[in-house]
């Protein structure tokens, strides 16, 4: 009897928070098999990247009152003049809880929207690359939010952090700060290299007068060096101009 009414006892619920990261976890492992991390392009192995002419950056602005609620800006700027062609800022409602590890299942589906958006308008403004405000493969699995729209929206993709991700060993410790005080030139860079042995990204002096370094991983379909080069050309100040502008653009923005 006492068989008969533990077989009755239904099964404990599984946390509903646990399957979304399991779902992700998943997700994540599928869509990395899909990662290139070299050069796809013609113009990336060309001298001054010739036959590039329009770079992207894209972004989540949040709201300070309520962090459901963000800014999804997409800029095109011309090269290498860099000069703004095009610009998308659409407020919009995010579903997704923030989860360290996880941040492009709540911000990458408002980019590849805005991406779609101006590919309906006009795809001959589409970006030849997109400099994305977070990491590539500088991320605690391999695939950070670079990688993620990179492969979502076919696009080659690069990571520019403001600040540095700690992982695989890699740390912003008193060596890390020596190493980044004898970049004297914009343009020098040191590799960061993880306890796995792997080179997940670059330490850039962006501009001449920058003090801070600028963290550069591969997102999709480009090359580490390329990347760091590419993001160079980029900067008149340390934050290069497809995601300083575009900042500059949703502050404007979200006073209106």
């Amino acid at each position: 009897m006492e068989a008969a009414e533990e077989s009755e006892k239904p099964a404990p619920s599984r946390d509903p928070h646990e399957e979304t990261l399991l779902s992700w976890e998943r997700e994540q492992s599928i869509l990395k098999d899909r990662l290139i991390i070299s050069n796809t392009e013609t113009w990336q192995n060309m001298p001054n990247f010739h036959g590039l002419e329009r770079v992207g950056g894209v972004d989540l602005s949040y709201v300070k009152e309520d962090d459901t609620i963000a800014c999804a800006s997409l800029i095109v700027l011309s090269y290498p003049n860099l000069e703004v062609i095009y610009e998308d800022c659409q407020m919009v409602i995010l579903d997704a809880p923030y989860v360290a590890g996880f941040l492009a299942f709540r911000e990458v589906p408002s980019l590849v929207e805005a991406v779609k958006r101006l590919k309906a308008k006009d795809c001959s403004l589409m970006p030849q690359v997109l400099l994305v405000d977070g990491n590539g493969i500088l991320h605690h699995r391999g695939f950070g939010i670079a990688c993620h729209l990179g492969i979502l929206t076919g696009l080659p993709t690069i990571g520019v952090a403001k600040n540095l991700l700690q992982v695989d060993g890699i740390e912003n410790n008193e060596s890390h700060r020596e190493q980044a005080k004898e970049l004297l030139n914009g343009g020098e860079f040191f590799y960061l290299k993880g306890s796995s042995g792997n080179i997940l990204g670059a330490a850039l002096k962006s501009s001449q007068k920058s003090f801070k370094p600028i963290y550069i991983s591969v997102g999709h379909k480009i090359s580490l060096e390329t990347a760091v080069k590419l993001v160079h050309s980029c900067c008149k100040y340390r934050v290069p101009e497809p995601t300083r502008q575009m900042r500059s653009g949703v502050i404007i923005y979200d006073l209106r």
